[in-house]
């Protein structure tokens, strides 16, 4: 270590704040929040250390500067901030770089509403950010036609109204604006609509619902029809809305539901809106994290990221694990909030843990579309070779793939067959399709050993390049086959592995015991597309094979025709059934007229028979 960085790592103070590591370029390479600055530095140059990432970064600190604050709670927020600043690499990051929009409130005598992506710090509500624009457009849209809201964008008070500068519209002749602008509507009565609009921005819309009901039955006591007609109209508006949204669980608890999935730098995270019991939003963050980065301080990143915007803070946080650090997280959101915050792990089977499944699964799919939009982007080789290469330890990147399968019924007519996939997509002009010759009864072993050998003993003798990663479809034994054939062709350096279907095991040559892959890798995802893709090529032509010997047997029975005559027919006709309403002269075209009358009289004959 340079004696400079030494003598100021031993002079930082103990005091809460946050530290910057720059590189010998100067630039930002981490930032990191403390309880105590001089502690959590040290520990990071110390002799042994924790983790490769962490002795990675440290590797490439040249110089830090810290930044002391009053307490932790600001120290976490400056932290965020300035994360969000300079996306340091070993920090977790938010991935979009283009701001979501919101729904702003305005703070004004008679408030409007509207979409944005500028938040602007005037005592103006704002609800967001909608990560999918098209729920916030369905928003709006109801707002826009259940409450008459102003769409003018002027500023409008008491001395505007008196000085008579704004006439009303054409929205309040058509009734669906007050005339704010003309003092039409007063200021408590707007006031009063605006906190309607926004109960049904937080998710209210049941309790909104409940006292409209309330106020239309007062309306109509005092037999004011055309108001409680008015309100009628506004109930069923939100009633439909409000059906709309899924009714998840029996408490009435406001809370927000977390997960994450992770693969490589990827990371997807979905949070899910529940308030009074009922889904009413869906909000998706991308980031992106060092390679085996701990999932507690993911969930840490994510829920400052989210939770540091215009975000309502719900009564309880459903998630996996607790994130990292979790008490300061909790005192700083409870330090933003009207009401005390909890984080719930579930344990147990419940109502919670079907919740997280549900948003977990969410995040898988959100996860698999970050994916697609990357490989999209790079417009060349996709992001699951890059993955396949990391579970397998692969050499090289699997570009090519070959994949085999038997198939036999009751140890007949046993076939086998080869998939190619290139690049992660099947290359079907590739496909090959075995009949196996040399071995009786159902012998999938040898039935492999026999393809194996026929494929690549051909392969040496054309001179062709070995595919990056061979695949059986199999655990150990079928693998353990393929294995020997190979090496007594003398084929050196293949990859070959064998994937077997009951636990999804994967199982390399020389190593007993089978492997697993996660299950919601993209790479396992493609093995599994191989291997069924595989079953099915072959099924396919077991089947086909089968069908054609039992209908070759039933054309051969009839008198005149021969084993010859059969396969022309098979070559035109997919089934007895056709033949049989196959016209004379069509049958000519391809066997003759002989042949054709013989099996027209045949057919003919049996008919007559059945109608006997």
């Amino acid at each position: 270590m340079d004696k400079d960085l030494k003598a100021k790592i031993s002079a930082v103070p103990a005091l809460p704040g946050i530290y910057q590591f720059l590189n010998k370029d100067r630039k930002i390479i981490y930032i990191g929040k403390a309880k105590n600055l001089r502690s959590r530095i040290h520990s990071y140059f110390r002799t042994k250390l924790d983790s490769p990432k962490t002795e990675a970064l440290v590797s490439k600190v040249n110089d830090f500067d810290i930044i002391a604050t009053e307490n932790e709670i600001e120290a976490l927020v400056l932290e965020n901030n300035l994360i969000k600043k300079h996306k340091p690499r070993y920090n977790v990051n938010l991935k979009d770089d283009k701001t979501y929009p919101y729904i702003r409130v305005t703070k004004e005598p008679y408030p409007q509403i509207f979409p944005t992506r500028d938040v602007i710090q005037d005592g103006s509500r704002y609800f967001g950010p909608y990560t999918d624009v098209k729920s916030m457009k369905a928003s709006l849209r109801l707002i826009n036609k259940t409450f008459k809201i102003r769409s003018c964008t002027y500023q409008i008070d008491e001395e505007v109204i008196k000085q008579k500068k704004i006439k009303v519209c054409l929205d309040y002749h058509i009734k669906k604006c007050d005339g704010p602008c003309e003092g039409l509507i007063t200021t408590e009565n707007y006031g009063k609509m605006v906190d309607q609009v926004v109960k049904v921005l937080r998710g209210k819309t049941n309790i909104l619902l409940d006292e409209l009901k309330e106020e239309m039955f007062e309306a109509s006591q005092k037999l004011n029809f055309e108001k409680a007609g008015e309100l009628r109209d506004k109930i069923e508006q939100l009633r439909v809305y409000s059906e709309k949204q899924k009714i998840v669980t029996n408490d009435f608890d406001d809370k927000d539901i977390v997960s994450i999935a992770v693969e490589a730098k990827d990371v997807a995270c979905t949070i899910l809106i529940i308030r009074n019991g009922r889904l009413v939003g869906k909000r998706q963050l991308k980031l992106n994290a060092e390679i085996d980065e701990e999932l507690d301080k993911i969930y840490n990143a994510a829920l400052k990221f989210y939770y540091g915007e215009f975000v309502e803070i719900p009564q309880s946080i459903i998630l996996e694990i607790l994130p990292f650090d979790n008490e300061t997280l909790l005192e700083w959101l409870n330090s933003r909030s009207d009401r005390k915050v909890k984080f719930v792990v579930p344990k147990i089977q419940s109502e919670a843990k079907s919740l997280l499944h549900m948003c977990k699964q969410n995040a898988i799919l959100q996860l698999k579309d970050i994916q697609l939009q990357k490989m999209k982007k790079e417009g060349n080789l996709p992001y699951v070779l890059s993955s396949l290469k990391r579970d397998l330890r692969l050499t090289n990147l699997p570009r090519k793939i070959e994949c085999f399968d038997i198939s036999n019924l009751q140890g007949t007519d046993t076939v086998a067959s080869m998939v190619v996939f290139v690049d992660g997509k099947p290359k079907k002009s590739l496909y090959r399709k075995y009949i196996i010759k040399s071995v009786d009864g159902p012998n999938d072993f040898a039935s492999m050993q026999e393809v194996i050998e026929r494929r690549y003993s051909r392969l040496l003798e054309e001179n062709e390049q070995l595919p990056d990663l061979i695949m059986v479809d199999g655990g150990k034994g079928q693998l353990s086959s393929a294995v020997e054939i190979l090496d007594n062709l003398g084929i050196k350096n293949y990859e070959i592995i064998g994937l077997a279907k009951r636990l999804e095991e994967v199982f390399f040559p020389g190593i007993s015991e089978a492997q697993t892959i996660p299950k919601t890798s993209s790479s396992l995802k493609l093995l599994q597309h191989l291997r069924d893709e595989a079953h099915r090529f072959a099924i396919t032509f077991h089947r086909k094979r089968r069908d054609g010997r039992t209908l070759q047997t039933e054309l051969t029975e009839i008198k005149g025709i021969g084993k010859k005559v059969a396969e022309k027919l098979l070559q035109n006709f997919n089934s007895i059934n056709e033949i049989k309403l196959a016209t004379e002269e069509e049958l000519t075209k391809i066997i003759g007229p002989a042949k054709s009358k013989l099996l027209v009289d045949f057919y003919n004959s049996s008919t007559e028979k059945d109608n006997l």
